[in-house]
């Protein structure tokens, strides 16, 4: 790998995102993103709140020039948490942001629109080696973890992602993302941050979470659209109106993707739906066409082995879950190695058992949850947590027993309104506990 890499290596006139429906190019960009480097204290870590997605790519650029790391910690759904952690770990952290933000234990930096007219200074080129952001982990099973981003790392999981997906310049006209993520999550952030930056893709500024964001971002989209989602939203989406245009693909990921649920968004929008698989240690490394492919394909450049990934930039990457490794560089997910629940003698993963609630006849939405005591208490069981409309907690339990092991069925099965997921799908341990607890 080069030891410097460019920030941008895009030709000045394209478009990198699209601001209230007009093109921002990257001679714009720059502009917004030099001067805002200059406003920068001269050392520091940022932690983005930025709602609009522009002004995110914006504040990145500026804290990369700046030689200062982003602290990617989810955005501004989950800064009251995430803040104090920053200000703990890095006292010379600041927040960049496009709005106000109360309380806020740290010094807030404004990111606005573009200075007055004239060129942006040549941009450095970046030593790949330079730590460029730090991920931060979702803390949904306890305290989150730090894990670094060289600038070189991020690059080569670029290109990767934009040679799988038909990204770079050749593959075919520009590609615009609307995204349900936000860009301060790594999957968010490798695909609406490091992709505009590095490979032919514009992103639509505007936030699109709720569904009718979303539909309307397609309507005013141009070229090819691509939508970069989670199976949450998708679930969301399909209960509502199609698209009046389709996008050319839907991407998915945070959460496993049901063969079923991306069959049906296929079927109604005549688009593939690709899943990525990846975690914040590694970042993205691999994807498949859910609807056709049980394995993965790991990214070029990329090699997986039973519990790691081998990632340019990043060497061998532990990894939280066990995989099966097939003979042609393929590989299945056997669940994550922390979720293997041990009872009566025998084994099973709460992926599985989780599966098998979903597809129970009129479950919305459900989880299994392991007591802590269960590898030292005897007499300890399982609980679950369902949303299912219409159906009782015994309904729910025959079609579980039809699908598991008695071992594991629930002792205690309570229907609740919805799940207590926050804006990936995730469900952390603490809201888990505290639903069930009511």
């Amino acid at each position: 790998m080069a030891e410097s890499l460019p920030l941008l290596p895009r030709p000045a006139g394209e478009a990198i995102a699209f601001r209230k429906g007009l093109p921002l190019s990257v001679a714009e960009f720059r502009r917004e993103a030099s001067a805002l480097a200059a406003r920068l204290p001269t050392q520091g870590h940022a932690v983005d709140l930025c709602a609009d997605r522009s002004h995110s790519l914006v504040a990145f650029a500026a804290a990369v020039l700046r030689g200062h790391p982003v602290l990617l910690g989810g955005g501004r759904a989950g800064a009251a948490q995430f803040l104090p952690t920053a200000a703990a770990r890095f006292p010379d952290a600041y927040v960049l942001a496009d709005a106000p933000v109360p309380g806020c234990p740290l010094p807030v930096i404004r990111v606005d629109g573009a200075p007055p007219g004239g060129e942006a200074p040549p941009w450095p080129d970046i030593p790949a080696g330079r730590i460029a952001a730090i991920a931060f982990t979702s803390g949904s099973t306890g305290a989150p973890s730090a894990h670094l981003k060289p600038w070189g790392a991020l690059v080569a999981a670029a290109e990767a992602a934009a040679t799988r997906f038909g990204l770079r310049h050749g593959d075919g006209p520009l590609a615009a993302i609307a995204a349900t993520v936000p860009a301060q999550h790594m999957y968010g952030f490798e695909t609406t941050i490091m992709l505009p930056l590095q490979a032919q893709v514009a992103i639509e500024a505007k936030e699109t979470f709720f569904p009718g964001d979303v539909l309307a971002a397609l309507e005013r989209l141009p070229g090819r659209r691509i939508l970069v989602t989670t199976p949450l939203h998708l679930r969301a989406l399909l209960s509502g109106d199609a698209p009046a245009r389709s996008p050319a693909a839907v991407i998915s990921a945070t959460a496993p993707l049901a063969r079923e649920l991306a069959a049906s968004v296929e079927v109604r929008w005549e688009a593939p739906v690709l899943e990525i698989y990846g975690a914040s240690e590694a970042g993205s490394v691999a994807s498949r066409r859910t609807v056709e492919e049980d394995s993965w394909l790991p990214y070029p450049g990329i090699a997986m082995e039973e519990a790691a990934a081998l990632v340019p930039g990043l060497g061998r990457v532990k990894l939280g879950d066990a995989l099966e490794m097939l003979s042609d560089s393929r590989f299945r997910l056997l669940g994550r190695i922390a979720d293997i629940v041990k009872l009566g003698g025998k084994r099973a993963s709460l992926g599985e058992l989780n599966r098998a609630l979903a597809d129970v006849e009129g479950v919305e939405d459900g989880v299994f949850v392991v007591p802590d005591d269960l590898e030292q208490n005897p007499a300890a069981r399982l609980s679950a947590l369902v949303v299912a409309p219409g159906r009782s907690a015994e309904d729910i339990l025959l079609g579980l027993r039809r699908r598991l092991d008695p071992a594991f069925l629930p002792r205690r099965l309570r229907l609740v309104e919805a799940l207590p997921r926050d804006a990936l799908g995730k469900l952390p341990r603490h809201a888990l506990l505290a639903l069930e607890g009511k």
